[in-house]
């Protein structure tokens, strides 16, 4: 996929601090209409790269571009476009859900009050309590609904779903599937959750210490990736049959047998002699690529 095809396009994205590489020459594109999830462990970069998506810091190198825009040099113009929730949703403590909408709103030129007050409903966030007073996942939804309010074209979210109880996590992303469903909202998350993720995203990528090392549609993603369970017998000579084609990323010895994680299966291949194939999850499949060397080859 060409760069200038996306709303987001990111080349060549290189962060450092002092001595240390956070981002390392990362690029990717998000077409109109996608749902991209960045995953990462603490630490591999992905708050890096969203303060460059939004033009709050300079990368060493490298381009970060909104809607055609220079994220740097063109901030103001882009972030009109622009919705977003940050992993801490901040705004003044006294004033209330009212007050900030009303605030919030003339700084837009499309503003979807209606929009956001039934979001508000659903949600069950009073308009009249001021925003110091909400719950931590009140304030989260508060947030989404301020950020998807102004009808933008791209909508990011920076973990939006840290630290709210399961309940509150859910209607985060129910919400987000009715946006996008009635407005076809192209949405970049990043994200500790894992099955929440799975179930709205049709892109992932993965940033592991600062690359990207897995940028990708989801379904291609979790049609080549599985786990093969071979029997203690078939490893008694030192080696596995037809599992260095597979590309295994993760390969670790139980007391029943063997067990691999592979990247290259598709549906026109059989299981090995003996051996027991199964799908994995996002989760399962995010593990095994962070952690390539969870397992200790035999």
């Amino acid at each position: 996929m060409s760069l200038i095809e996306g709303l987001i396009e990111v080349g060549g994205l290189t962060v450092r601090y002092g001595g240390r590489t956070a981002l390392d020459a990362v690029s990717f594109s998000v077409p109109e209409g996608a749902v991209y999830a960045l995953l990462g462990r603490n630490g591999a970069g992905k708050s890096s790269l969203v303060r460059c998506l939004l033009g709050a810091q300079r990368p060493a190198a490298g381009t970060a571009r909104l809607l055609g825009r220079d994220s740097w040099r063109e901030r103001a113009p882009v972030l009109r476009d622009v919705g977003v929730v940050s992993e801490e949703p901040d705004a003044p403590p006294a004033m209330t859900v009212r007050q900030i909408a009303r605030f919030c709103s003339r700084l837009y030129p499309r503003w979807d009050a209606a929009g956001l007050e039934e979001r508000l409903r659903r949600f069950g966030v009073p308009s009249d309590v001021p925003f110091g007073r909400l719950s931590k996942g009140q304030r989260g939804q508060v947030a989404l609904s301020l950020a998807l309010a102004p009808v933008p074209r791209l909508v990011i979210l920076d973990d939006p779903t840290l630290g709210l109880d399961p309940l509150a996590r859910r209607a985060v992303f129910e919400e987000l599937i009715v946006d996008l469903a009635d407005r076809g909202t192209t949405v970049f998350l990043t994200s500790h959750d894992l099955a929440g993720v799975e179930g709205i995203a049709d892109h992932v990528g993965v940033l592991r210490e600062g690359r990207l090392v897995l940028d990708e549609d989801l379904e291609s993603v979790k049609q080549r990736f599985r786990r093969i369970r071979f029997p203690a017998a078939a490893g008694e000579s030192g080696a596995l049959p037809g599992l260095d084609e597979l590309a295994p990323v993760a390969v670790a010895s139980r007391n029943w047998g063997v067990e691999a994680v592979v990247t290259r299966w598709n549906e026109e291949r059989t299981a090995p002699r003996g051996a027991e194939v199964s799908a994995l999850t996002l989760e399962e499949i995010f593990l095994a690529v962070v952690d390539p060397a969870a397992g200790e080859r035999p």
